[in-house]
């Protein structure tokens, strides 16, 4: 059993990769402080080129992209990261389930001032930061999150749970790493043969290939 804290689920690069962050960016969270704990937190490998990124760690790295996409300044997002843990008590604040009610409240109180609306000019501030934080998963009686979707897949639901696939993005429904699925594909199975071969929807299938694709271009 994989523990969301300890274990290096993935490697930075990874990471940067699945998140769409740039590794400069991941770095300096990396090395980052809030509150006295690292922004994103990650544990000493093994051996050298082995994954130090917990999914914990990958959590965090979410939520600070999406407070980054939002527009806040890097001094924004250390404050209301520092406020949060502070409040929450645990260095693990920014992924605490808590982070979905009364978390959201503090990030408007020390990390979005008077901003609100989102970048598009239309939703409150509140609706944007709840919409990205639909997108981790809370198992029952669990205060931190045990998986994690990825939006890069549109209406696919691909997550990371450290729980299958060894930190590798899987579709939620059957836990069949995305890479499985583009490889048969690249190797020139039909659409219709891998969705039968993982009891998918061809629809699916042709979505999750085409989504590969243009994250590659």
């Amino acid at each position: 059993m994989i523990n969301r804290f300890t274990d290096g689920l993935l490697t930075p690069s990874e990471t940067s990769s699945y998140l769409q962050i740039p590794q400069s960016t991941l770095y300096d969270w990396l090395n980052g402080k809030a509150a006295g704990a690292p922004l994103v937190h990650q544990i000493e490998p093994p051996r050298s080129g082995q994954p130090s990124v917990p999914f914990a760690a990958v959590a965090e790295a979410y939520v600070l992209r999406s407070l980054r996409n939002l527009g806040l300044r890097m001094n924004q997002i250390r404050e209301a990261a520092g406020a949060v843990r502070d409040a929450f008590d645990t260095p693990y604040g920014l992924v605490s389930r808590r982070i979905a009610t009364d978390g959201v409240d503090i990030f408007i109180e020390h990390g979005l001032g008077d901003l609100r609306r989102a970048r598009d000019g239309q939703a409150p501030i509140r609706e944007v930061v709840d919409q990205y934080l639909r997108y981790l998963s809370w198992d029952a009686d669990d205060d931190f999150p045990s998986s994690l979707r990825l939006r890069q897949y549109g209406s696919v639901p691909v997550v990371i749970d450290p729980r299958f696939g060894h930190g590798l993005p899987v579709v939620a429904a059957n836990r069949v790493p995305v890479k499985a699925v583009t490889d048969l594909w690249e190797a020139g199975e039909s659409i219709e043969d891998i969705a039968y071969e993982y009891d998918m929807d061809p629809d699916q299938v042709d979505e999750l290939c085409r989504a590969v694709v243009l994250l590659a271009a």
